[in-house]
């Protein structure tokens, strides 16, 4: 018999160059701790940025506290469904409680806000104005991440009924602010820039019991989704017209309209803004008839304003009924490009050597105040 082998001695554990546990082993408590600091700094960088998009994003919407003036109230309209609508009003010296003043909606466009950064607000330059003449303003701003870029969704069906979207927030609102400061709810009048235009003439067709009068600058018609960029013939602004006839329903009157329009442009094209003439003619000769048959006649006259100074020519064109009432009014500036137009005027979108949007509006709402 042989002898049993002895046991093979085992191998030698491998060391650590100091001298430490072995491979798989526990680890040193030094090396938990700076893991752990790790995982601590990471998440506070994490953290920190998180909490700084937060604070970047609630400033573009809502501004700062010092940016609000005397008069300037926040509030929040909250919807039946729960959907909440967050709007600045800004009261003029006159509001007494007592008098009912009338009121000015004003909508922002694209990559802007109500009264945050790069506002409508400061592009109108509403409140100066408002603070001469004695009306209220509202300044509804889009809800935070409604849309990538801050539009007012006015493109989207879904929008453009009554009782339905931001139709029927900003409805809400006008009736808000009629209700808290004893507004006038015969002198509530919308205007809007690019996307906050088109949602202005949505207003006009699904809440004319609502809006007195629609001022639109540098926007479209309504269902201007449906037509198509390179061929807009291809979609008549009569048939477009016909729809936004449509949703006035019951409420059908001759909201009249204000279009503000510049020849350079290249967001909203010239013949956008005169498509929405022809689209609201339509709506006027519809509501008067219900047929489309050019009654009433609407007669235009053209007065051109020269170039003076540092501000651009421009030509405004009324559109009269028998009576002699401007149902229609068109203001086309060639110099002007995407832009709201009026002294002082501070924001993105803006420019000051053009038509004064923020006065034409205004005065355009005066000649309505009996409707």
């Amino acid at each position: 018999m042989t002898a049993p082998s002895p046991e093979a001695d085992p191998e030698p554990a491998h060391e650590t160059a100091g001298g430490s546990a072995p491979v798989g082993g526990p680890e040193q408590p030094a090396l938990r701790r700076r893991r752990r600091r790790r995982v601590w700094v990471v998440g506070g960088v994490v953290g920190l940025l998180a909490a700084t998009v937060t604070v970047l994003t609630l400033v573009f919407q809502f501004g700062l506290p010092w940016w609000s003036g005397p008069g300037d109230h926040d509030h929040v309209h909250v919807a039946a469904d729960g959907t909440r609508q967050r709007y600045q009003v800004h009261l003029p010296p006159q509001h007494d409680g007592g008098t009912a003043l009338p009121v000015m909606m004003a909508i922002h466009g694209c990559g802007m806000t109500g009264y945050g950064w790069n506002s409508m607000k400061g592009s109108t330059q509403f409140d100066a104005l408002a603070d001469r003449a004695g009306f209220i303003v509202v300044y509804p701003t889009q809800r935070m991440f409604a849309d990538r870029i801050n539009c007012w969704n006015s493109d989207d069906p879904r929008n453009q009924v009554r009782g339905s979207g931001e139709a029927a927030l900003l409805a809400g609102v006008a009736r808000d602010v009629v209700e808290r400061y004893g507004a006038d709810p015969e002198r509530v009048h919308v205007s809007g820039a690019s996307s906050g235009a088109g949602t202005a003439v949505i207003l006009g067709a699904t809440y004319p019991d609502v809006f007195a009068t629609v001022t639109s600058v540098a926007g479209g018609e309504y269902g201007l989704n449906q037509v198509d960029p390179d061929d807009p013939d291809a979609t008549p602004p009569s048939v477009t017209g016909r729809q936004a006839w449509a949703q006035m329903g019951e409420q059908a009157r001759a909201v009249p309209l204000l279009i503000v329009q510049g020849g350079s442009d290249d967001v909203v094209p010239t013949v956008v803004g005169q498509r929405l003439v022809e689209h609201w003619r339509t709506v006027v000769d519809l509501v008067v008839d219900d047929a489309l048959d050019g009654s009433p006649e609407l007669v235009p006259d053209t007065i051109v304003h020269p170039a003076t100074g540092d501000r651009y020519e421009y030509a405004q064109t009324t559109y009269r009924d028998p009576d002699g009432q401007v149902l229609i009014e068109y203001v086309y500036a060639d110099d002007l490009a995407h832009a709201w137009s009026t002294p002082g005027a501070v924001g993105i979108f803006t420019d000051t050597a053009g038509p004064d949007a923020t006065e034409i509006a205004w005065q355009f709402a005066q000649l309505h105040d009996d409707r």
